[in-house]
């Protein structure tokens, strides 16, 4: 029963309004739970809304309303006793989850509104019961977020501290909402400070087995997996000695977080049955306990080397992009004025990977602030260059020769501060590659993998520079192994793009229909019904190839080649591509003719010049 301020009980037999404050939780990764494990899954579930949290609720007079498969509404008479309950909820989770494995774990948002409430038949409706539900959506794994109407009726009644987040655009509420996060009170002693770049520790993977040789390979893999990290310039990598202090401990991520003063920590194991040996390793964010990526790995004992080799390269070039995604998501959730020039550069690459003109406006305007705030964050011109580059390969630039221009030299801005930076490298290949200076693109892109060889993009701008150099052979292999290290990259639709390019120049049309197909599939990505269409007219595939050149896809052609966008630096592999279009029946051909002449006139003159 719901008491009101008075503790007067709240009817729930009609609809009646009462102001109440509503706490609404949701798991993290419920799904991904239910696919590993249905019934555990529903079983811990079920232990920690009907136990934990029905407890905790009725000790600070409320109760829980309703469960909504992976999450639960709990209502309140105070926004303070909510707040109170659901921070209690937090610890008492995070003491239940430091004695499970990864995959056992139950995380838990938590979002809480107060106002005028409708109450019928014992549930609750209402704004105030769906921003709750927005505002959980906004909390961190393990954290409390709440709105400022409960951050008001808090203020002076407890010691906690409300972090502000700054106005929120939330999904089907029609104003900006003021939102807050419950700083959590600590478990224990004082922690480390976290580094203001992202942190890892690298914890001696387990040996599951009581083979001494899987010892010797697990332990192998750690240190070359700290070692690859440290090549990340914009890491901080906790060093071997004090990762292998924990060899052989219980592991209670959380606590290690705090003892090394890191957000994230990987840990992993190795275990052989018969001619079989399984590696798992699993990236977790030690703020809250929360998976961030994981994966596994099964193979024959007789390939444990060559296996030390693909865990350690596929490892580290998976856990880049992961932690880059996650540190740019948290960065969206702080507030305008509390922004470091490095969470400017987080939350402007998130929004470089949004790929659409007004998310690179967004992208532009946050890496320029990075830049402002600290000249010598070599990052903030990194990501500005990738930026300026990147809106001429996408076509949306108003002016290709001045943004070229200025990513080269933001590129070279980065290089200065930080010679060593593999991603500056790369963005200076990008930027020379469209300004059509292919030989030193080359040079760049080759230094990239140098100083970086598991930087999965680094592969994919060697592939494509390669493509437009004319060699395209020798491209497949770099581009494959761009998507192998890293399938999930939000450029992944270029990635087969170029690489279906690639099979067309280097004859292989079947390949190249079959990856500009599934190109042509993602979204954001333009050019690939044209190489489809290319390559299904070099099979003699014609109607086919007919098809796809619709007009939109035609009108689409005439500006890929009247631009930058196709920036081949041999006229005959330009004249390749427009006979294969001629041949698909391009009906606009003499404009496309005329724009593959102007093309090839202008790379004389520069040969020349």
């Amino acid at each position: 029963m719901v008491r009101d301020k008075r503790g007067d009980a709240v009817s729930e037999d009609r609809p009646e309004r009462r102001l109440i404050a509503i706490l609404a939780a949701d798991v993290v990764g419920y799904s991904r739970l239910i696919a590993a494990d249905e019934a555990a899954t529903l079983s811990r579930f079920k232990a920690s809304t009907n136990d934990v949290l029905a407890s905790l609720a009725r000790e600070h007079g409320g109760r829980i309303v309703k469960t909504l498969g992976d999450g639960a509404l709990v209502a309140f008479s105070s926004a303070l006793s909510a707040i109170r309950c659901a921070v209690e909820f937090q610890k008492a989770i995070a003491l239940r989850n430091a004695t499970l494995g990864p995959d056992e774990r139950m995380v838990f948002r938590i979002g809480i509104n107060a106002g005028d409430t409708v109450i019928e038949e014992g549930d609750v409706f209402g704004d105030v019961v769906n921003l709750a539900a927005r505002l959980q959506e906004l909390s961190d794994p393990g954290g409390v977020c709440v709105s400022q109407r409960v951050r008001e009726d808090a203020l002076g009644r407890t010691e906690l501290v409300f972090e502000d987040i700054g106005e929120q655009r939330l999904k089907n509420i029609d104003r900006p909402v003021r939102a807050f996060r419950v700083r959590m009170p600590e478990a224990g002693g004082a922690a480390l400070p976290l580094p203001e770049k992202p942190s890892i520790a690298v914890l001696p993977f387990e040996n599951m087995s009581r083979d001494k040789d899987q010892e010797y390979f697990a332990d192998g893999v750690t240190e070359d997996i700290i070692t690859a990290l440290s090549r990340w310039r914009w890491f901080f990598v906790i060093a071997r000695n004090s990762s292998f202090a924990y060899k052989g401990r219980a592991v209670d991520v959380i606590r290690i977080g705090r003892e090394l003063g890191v957000r994230y920590v990987l840990e992993g194991s190795v275990r052989k049955s018969g001619a079989r040996v399984r590696v798992v390793a699993q990236l977790i964010d030690a703020t809250n306990g929360a998976h961030v990526w994981s994966d596994t790995f099964d193979r024959d004992i007789a390939e444990l080397f060559a296996l030390h080799d693909e865990i350690t390269e596929h490892v580290v070039a998976a856990i880049e992009p992961a932690m880059l995604h996650n540190e740019g998501v948290r960065a969206t959730h702080k507030s305008a004025a509390d922004l470091s020039a490095f969470d400017c550069f987080q939350r402007g690459m998130w929004h470089l990977n949004q790929v659409s003109p007004s998310s690179l406006d967004q992208a532009e305007a946050l890496f320029r602030q990075a830049i402002t705030r600290d000249p010598s964050f070599a990052l903030g011109h990194t990501g500005l260059a990738r930026l300026l580059y990147g809106r001429t390969a996408y076509g949306w630039s108003a002016d290709p020769e001045r943004d070229l221009l200025a990513a080269e030299a933001a590129a070279r801005a980065a290089l200065a501060l930080d010679p060593r930076d593999a991603w500056a490298h790369f963005a200076l290949s990008g930027a020379l590659l469209y300004l059509g200076r292919h030989e030193e693109a080359l040079k760049e892109a080759e230094q990239t993998l140098a100083l970086n060889a598991n930087f999965a993009l680094g592969h994919f701008r060697l592939g494509q520079v390669l493509v437009y150099c004319g060699r395209a052979a020798e491209a497949v292999a770099p581009l494959e192994r761009s998507m192998r290290l890293n399938p999930f990259d939000p450029q992944m639709s270029a990635m087969v793009d170029t690489l279906a390019l690639a099979h067309f120049h280097a004859g292989a049309y079947e390949l190249a229909a079959e990856r500009a197909r599934e190109a042509a599939s993602r979204e954001n990505e333009k050019r690939a019904p044209l190489i489809l269409a290319a390559s299904l007219a070099r099979l003699s595939r014609l109607d086919e190839a007919r098809a796809v050149l619709t007009e939109k896809v035609q009108a689409r052609a005439i500006k890929l080649i009247g631009t930058r966008h196709i920036p081949y630096a041999r006229s005959q592999d330009l004249q390749d591509l427009v006979e294969a279009l001629r041949l698909a029946g391009f009906e606009r051909l003499p404009e496309l003719l005329a724009l593959a002449r102007e093309r090839a006139n202008s790379a004389m003159a520069s040969d020349n010049g």
